[in-house]
């Protein structure tokens, strides 16, 4: 199998850009090489239309329309798929703070059954309920900061932010849980650790990288579900972000064999599958696969914002969609995956017996973490 991935949507540690709200990994998976089974086809349309490289911002509907037909039976011939990740950078923002201050290894204040748990993910959206933009962009500010006082100072005044909202959370023991972990926090800024060390730092909890982590997870499922060994990953080029997603891309490599088990309940990662071959990183004019990604990611994007596209373009995107694979990195995807947790059944008896004992030993250990903080 061979892909192509471009992206869209870039603004780099600017994650409040109300115009580019959201980050597009675009993906085209191809049983052939594209940049020698497609550039013959490519040739014939830019001729057709008069221009060195069919670039869909530079083409617009009208133009594209009149090649989306032969784009569309030339995939379709192929069995060429697109699927797409998303990833909303105001939403990182809040995610990254979470997993950071949160996490029962790091803040003694939380207990392990609700950072390593779906647990996890009502505590996020109760954290979550707290923000505004304003306290967001506060913490993706410290998220960034690179001098330990200073950040350690600025995740201080979040925190005493944050705890005269907890009040707004309906039920106590919510308000409890997450105040407890807020004063910890506060009390402990250094062990938290909430900045960067450096800008390579920096690069790895950017949307782009968490972005490109789950296109790798897709690429090895896609390999998995097609039986097929993924023998190219070609990368569009652009110099900031390149050299992190390649050293990425070499620890999913490295980890290969490993069968990841988060927690109970916790989905569970197969690294086995992880393409071993390292990404190529390339420029959008040398590759006829990523001139090809440009224009369906491009048709992609404006058919989400519900921007006026032709039937022609509609078509192509139904055709090359309908068996590619899809994921979101945002607070409303989180939710849409674990809604089914509000319709588990009651435990047994038995089962609630288990689970009481474990709620109250590790209620002990937060309780001792928190004395003397209140």
């Amino acid at each position: 199998m061979y892909s192509y991935i471009d992206e869209s949507g870039h603004t780099g540690s600017n994650l409040f850009d109300p115009n580019q709200p959201t980050l597009y990994y675009g993906i085209l998976s191809s049983k052939t090489n594209l940049d020698v089974t497609a550039e013959p086809l490519l040739k014939k349309l830019r001729s057709k239309l008069d221009v060195e490289r069919l670039h869909a911002t530079e083409l617009g509907v009208a133009r594209l329309s009149e090649v989306a037909p032969h784009i569309k039976k030339f995939c379709a011939s192929r069995d060429i798929r697109f699927s797409m990740v998303r990833v909303q950078k105001p939403d990182h923002a809040i995610m990254s703070f979470f997993d950071q201050v949160f996490d029962a290894g790091i803040n003694k204040a939380v207990s392990w059954s609700h950072y390593w748990t779906p647990l996890r993910f009502v505590s996020l959206h109760k954290v979550a309920y707290l923000f505004d933009e304003g306290l967001a962009k506060m913490a993706w500010k410290a998220r960034q900061e690179r001098n330990p006082a200073k950040c350690a100072a600025q995740l201080k005044e979040l925190c005493a932010l944050l705890l005269r909202r907890v009040g707004r959370l309906p039920d106590e023991r919510s308000r409890d849980i997450i105040s407890g972990a807020l004063h910890w926090a506060s009390e402990n800024p250094f062990e938290i650790d909430y900045g960067v060390s450096n800008k390579d730092s920096a690069l790895q909890i950017s949307p782009n990288l968490i972005g490109f982590q789950s296109v790798m997870f897709m690429l090895a499922t896609m390999s998995d579900k097609q039986s097929r060994k993924i023998r190219s990953i070609v990368v569009d080029r652009q110099t900031e972000f390149n050299r992190a997603q390649g050293e990425l891309a070499d620890i999913y490599v490295r980890m290969r064999g490993n069968d990841l088990a988060i927690g109970p309940g916790m989905p569970s990662f197969d690294m086995s599958k992880m393409p071993e071959v390292p990404p190529t990183f390339t420029a959008g004019d040398e590759s006829a696969g990523l001139e090809l990604v440009d224009g369906v990611l491009w048709v992609a994007k404006r058919r989400i914002e519900e921007k006026p596209l032709s039937a022609e373009l509609n078509e192509m995107l139904r055709v090359l969609g309908k068996r590619g694979l899809a994921n979101e990195v945002s607070l409303q995807a989180n939710m849409d995956r674990w809604a089914h947790l509000a319709e588990l059944p009651e435990p047994s008896a038995s089962e609630a017996e288990r689970a009481k004992k474990i709620i109250d030993a590790e209620e002990v250990i937060r309780l001792k973490a928190l004395e003397g903080i209140f």
